[in-house]
């Protein structure tokens, strides 16, 4: 049977240190952690040597001077130096040691302060680089990890600030047409009815794209993965958009190759993807234009990829624009959705392995690309 290895092995984590090799692996944590032990064991050691050779000379001196330590022939020239020098040596040694333990007891104590701070939600507090090898990459990786729980810790205020302003839109038309029919100002006709079952529809949607995108985001989405014609599922998504095309006079095309492979995927998943892509393609492309859907296989055959592009001729999406358009709820100025289908769209696609890319030039069009790996 062949395993898998976990997700979190595949891309490296955002607060792992760039100059240390990713996945961690136990026989790294150990080696750190036996050189940081030696450091320490060898700091001790010095402190103990140096203290233990002031201390005995210490009481030598002191026995002598009170009588305790009778000495009954006259000491060697050469004791006194000798004496003299253990006791420096040994004082020497003291300082050393203490140098060491106070550098690696220093970098701790900074984190340990910094991690207080962190705690009480500062998460603009940093720790230090300092120390050996080891308290240097500890204090780096804490460092990292701090930026991106101020980086999440950001994102969760927008989203917040998001999520309330697009269900407020929605909530007060509801809430206005009820208010207004009670009170008698605006008839219950199927106008007003209508017009409410629109707004909670779009409550409804805009509630499954949080989830789908909140599933995604923490790696808990469930892939119901079978084998598909990738083929038949494109032409049944744009066959589900055909009326809406030749409605707004949009030509839909599809190019796809004979007899290729059934694909491991989530059918569900990736007609969602395509969906998002054709509703916003018919959005911006103005009547009289054209929307094409291809399909290929790429790559050798040791890696090969099936990419799906959709191409439309619409107006393209501005050059400050571009790098954004997959960012949750960011919407052009005359964006009508709520900014979540190309988010939701990414995430879909990197859940299957795979990638997406948007290639665009105003007045020229916009290509969305998606590479999906074939098993």
């Amino acid at each position: 049977m062949k395993h898998h290895r976990p997700s979190f092995n595949r891309h490296r984590a955002h607060w792992w240190p760039e100059n240390e090799a990713w996945p961690p692996t136990p026989h790294h944590g150990r080696s750190m952690r036996a050189r940081f032990t030696r450091r320490m064991g060898c700091g001790f050691l010095l402190a103990i040597i140096g203290l233990t050779a002031i201390i005995v000379l210490g009481l030598g001196l002191i026995a002598r001077s009170m009588g305790y330590l009778q000495i009954t022939q006259p000491l060697p020239k050469h004791v006194v130096p000798q004496a003299i020098a253990i006791f420096f040596l040994g004082l020497g040694i003291l300082l050393i040691a203490g140098r060491r333990l106070r550098g690696l007891s220093q970098p701790i104590g900074d984190l340990m302060e910094t991690t207080d701070r962190v705690a009480g939600g500062d998460y603009t507090a940093r720790v230090k680089v300092q120390g050996p090898p080891e308290t240097r990459s500890l204090a780096r990786a804490f460092n990292d990890m701090i930026s991106q729980l101020q980086s999440t810790n950001t994102q969760r205020q927008d989203l917040m600030a998001d999520v309330t302003h697009e269900l407020r839109t929605p909530l007060t038309v509801i809430q206005g047409n009820i208010e207004g029919m009670l009170d008698g100002v605006y008839p219950a006709d199927e106008a007003r009815l209508k017009s409410i079952l629109e707004e909670t529809n779009l409550l409804s949607r805009l509630v499954d794209d949080l989830r789908t995108l909140s599933l995604a985001e923490s790696g808990a989405l469930q892939l119901s993965k079978e084998p598909t014609d990738l083929t038949v599922l494109i032409g049944e998504t744009i066959a589900a958009f055909r009326p809406e095309a030749d409605a707004a006079g949009i030509t839909l095309s599809i190019d796809s190759p004979e007899d290729a492979p059934l694909i491991a995927l989530d059918p569900r998943r990736i007609r969602q993807v395509l969906s998002n892509l054709l509703a916003n393609a018919l959005r911006y492309t103005p009547q009289g234009g054209n929307i094409r859907v291809s399909f290929a296989l790429t790559g050798s055959s040791e890696d090969k990829q099936a990419q799906i592009t959709v191409q439309d001729s619409g107006a393209g999406i501005p050059q400050d624009d571009l790098p954004h358009i997959f960012d949750r709820f960011y919407k052009a100025s005359d964006s009508g959705g709520m900014g979540l289908g190309l988010s939701i769209a990414k995430k879909l696609v990197e859940a299957h392995g795979g990638d997406i890319q948007a290639e665009s030039q105003p007045g020229q069009g916009t290509a969305m690309r998606i590479n999906l790996p074939v098993d």
